[in-house]
């Protein structure tokens, strides 16, 4: 495959994978929450260059039903249901990993490890970590993952975070982000383009840099998503529709996932049921303060970002004790209830604000 042809694929690698070695990979995946279930359900259904149909996907989930679902959806020629981690592990070439939390994350891979130590594999396996969308964990984290993996017999650590929302994932146009080991890397690459994402972005063999650049991507998109809602805050005081913004934005910031943050906001849309939620917004802005923190590099939006979503946090757990909440979980664009109570609106409905707005 020519250099041009690889990168039209969004390969970063200069070489194809072992013709066929696909073929006979055994992929297992773990963890099938809002992006892991789109995630697996596209791995599962990809082709070898071929045009042949690989092994199925071996998938395990905490909440077994996830799995079942998966596998009646696609059927068992696409998808095996794991009974237990150890299966997993013990079975697949390539184990995917899709979690909760840092506390999560940890407490799987140490699980895996334990198993490995006691049947230590005669050929390679690699770990992709690819829990970044719901909860991203930290870069050292991330390090402690690649010594953990590193110390077993034939394992290999790749730290695998990806940009886009559940919609986007479900679409297989991820932006992914890999670090560590070349060879590793370039097998999983060949898995996941195009089957999962559309682009692999390489920052080299030091794993601790591709949570990093994840969360410097997600610095940008929440700072942006303050100063949109701190616009339509704004815009709503001084009598212009949330509409006429929404379309400013459009064009001026035309970039889609800012787009549809904005269009949530304009509609008062902050169910975060299958989007990025607020409790996910807190842990990033949290470990991207860390970041600031350990390189003396001040964010002050970040800081305002943090504040905001701690601030709609706290008013929708008053909601709940007093059972008037109107959803369960917040997408992270409820952020928004920061500057509109600091600005005299109500939180999160727009249409309770004409009184105060003619007030004015």
């Amino acid at each position: 495959m020519t250099d041009h042809r690889l990168a039209s694929l969004g390969l970063p690698y200069s070489r194809p994978a072992t013709p066929g070695a696909h073929l006979h990979t055994q992929i297992g995946w773990i963890g099938l929450g809002q992006m892991g279930y789109y995630m697996a359900r596209n791995l599962s259904k990809r082709v070898t260059p071929s045009g042949s149909q690989p092994l199925p996907l071996r998938v395990w989930n905490r909440t077994v039903e996830k799995a079942e679902k998966l596998q009646k959806q696609l059927g068992k020629e696409l998808i095996v249901v794991a009974k237990d981690i150890e299966e997993i592990v013990l079975t697949c070439d390539v184990i995917i990993t899709n979690l909760a939390n840092d506390d999560v994350v940890k407490e799987i891979y140490e699980q895996c490890a334990r198993y490995l130590r006691l049947a230590p594999p005669v050929k390679n396996k690699i770990f992709v970590e690819t829990s970044t969308n719901t909860f991203q964990i930290l870069p050292r984290l991330s390090g402690e993952l690649d010594s953990l993996v590193s110390g077993l017999a034939h394992c290999h650590y790749i730290s695998c975070p990806v940009f886009g929302r559940p919609n986007v994932a479900d679409k297989a146009q991820l932006l992914i982000v890999m670090a560590g080991e070349y060879r590793s890397k370039k097998e999983v690459a060949y898995l996941l383009v195009p089957a999962v994402g559309r682009k692999v972005i390489d920052l080299g063999e030091n794993v601790e840099k591709a949570p990093t650049f994840k969360l410097l991507g997600n610095s940008m998109i929440l700072g942006a998503v303050e100063v949109i809602a701190e616009a339509f805050t704004l815009g709503k005081l001084a009598g212009i529709e949330a509409g006429r913004i929404n379309d400013l934005i459009g064009e001026i910031l035309p970039a889609p996932g800012l787009m549809g943050y904005a269009d949530r906001m304009a509609r008062d849309d902050y169910d975060g049921v299958d989007g990025f939620s607020l409790d996910g917004g807190i842990k990033d802005a949290s470990h991207i303060r860390h970041l600031t923190a350990k390189y003396d590099a001040p964010m002050p939006m970040i800081d305002i970002a943090h504040q905001r979503l701690i601030t709609a946090r706290a008013i929708h757990t008053t909601q709940k004790e007093e059972g008037t909440q109107s959803l369960d979980v917040l997408d992270w664009t409820a952020l928004i209830a920061g500057s509109r109570v600091a600005a005299g609106l109500d939180p999160f409905h727009s249409r309770k604000d004409k009184a105060v707005v003619e007030e004015a």
